[in-house]
């Protein structure tokens, strides 16, 4: 199945969930729904609702809540990313100016400060303890997700173990939450909701991982951001953990003078991963955790929208690189 089919099946569900995005932002405070309208502006696939409107369908479910909660879960990941640019410096966001840079570090901080909170309270109409169980997790999560980061910032000495925690609470908890709560509004036997929170999570530490790895081969066109801007950032990802581990003990002193600003720079990190095949390795990293996620879902019948996650799980691998 192809994405573009997905997305065309999902469109009128995508605008409503829009829909609900507004009024989440919807206050007296002028600058909130100015600045949610910037964002909403900006584009975006809509990635994460996604995963809930189809995990809602695969388990039988069409009530108009899922709309809201697939909103919720947006709301969570834009307030993560107000706050993620203002920590990171970034100026721009999908090729638009980033939200700080219109309105400073004080107003969006508190913009996303105010999303999380009205996301949740909206949550909490639900009336589902399973609900708020798996929002409040992902929201914990990503923020200790961040913390960790920070700590490893510039740190040659990250592990594979430790990347990967910072990359399930970056990106995998809040895909895992919504793959989860598309099932809890079905009722679904706690086993087939926890097959599907781990597909979520697996396929969401892959799509980190793809981005990770995008920093280093997309064309800025493509990626929306400069290229190489996580080794600008100190930020170790995969590609350059698999360096570290594999290269010589001259080449990997290199690199660690590289992370600290100094020598050579990106072409030479560049060169050497090619020389070690350290994309083409951290590739495959990602796609054996897209392959597990799928399996995960064995303990559902076949049906067009277990491929269509399927499909949602492989798109992961398939952006431009």
């Amino acid at each position: 199945m192809k994405m573009d089919d997905i997305f065309l099946k999902y469109s009128d569900d995508m605008k409503a969930v829009d829909r609900e995005l507004l009024e989440i932002f919807k206050s007296n405070v002028f600058l909130i729904p100015m600045v949610g309208k910037h964002l909403l502006n900006s584009g975006g696939k809509r990635i994460r609702p996604l995963f809930l409107l189809l995990a809602a369908d695969l388990c039988g479910y069409k009530g108009t809540n899922r709309n809201l909660l697939a909103a919720i879960i947006e709301a969570i990941h834009t307030a993560s990313l107000l706050h993620d640019d203002v920590i990171d410096g970034a100026d721009t966001r999908r090729g638009r100016p980033a939200a700080h840079s219109l309105w400073g570090n004080q107003v969006v901080i508190l913009v996303g400060d105010f999303l999380y909170s009205n996301a949740l309270k909206l949550a909490v109409s639900q009336k589902s303890q399973k609900i708020m169980e798996a929002l409040s997790e992902a929201t914990t999560k990503m923020t200790e997700g961040e913390i960790l980061q920070l700590n490893k910032i510039g740190d040659p000495d990250i592990t594979q173990e430790e990347y990967f925690e910072i990359t399930a609470a970056k990106t995998g908890v809040l895909i895992a939450a919504a793959c989860r709560i598309g099932g809890v509004l079905s009722n679904i036997p706690d086993e087939k909701e926890k097959a599907l929170s781990s597909f979520g999570m697996k396929t969401g530490i892959a799509f980190q991982l793809a981005d990770d790895i995008l920093d280093y081969v997309a064309e800025q066109k493509d990626l929306g951001k400069k290229l190489g801007k996580d080794l600008n950032e100190g930020k170790i990802t995969m590609p350059l953990i698999y360096l570290l581990k594999n290269a010589s003990q001259p080449e990997k002193d290199e690199v660690k003078k590289i992370i600290k600003g100094e020598g050579a720079g990106l072409n030479r990190i560049l060169e050497l991963f090619s020389k070690y095949n350290a994309i083409e390795e951290s590739l495959k990293a990602a796609n054996t955790l897209v392959e597990e996620a799928k399996t995960e879902l064995s303990i559902f019948p076949d049906s067009r929208e277990k491929e269509s996650l399927f499909a949602m799980a492989e798109y992961a691998m398939q952006r431009e690189k």
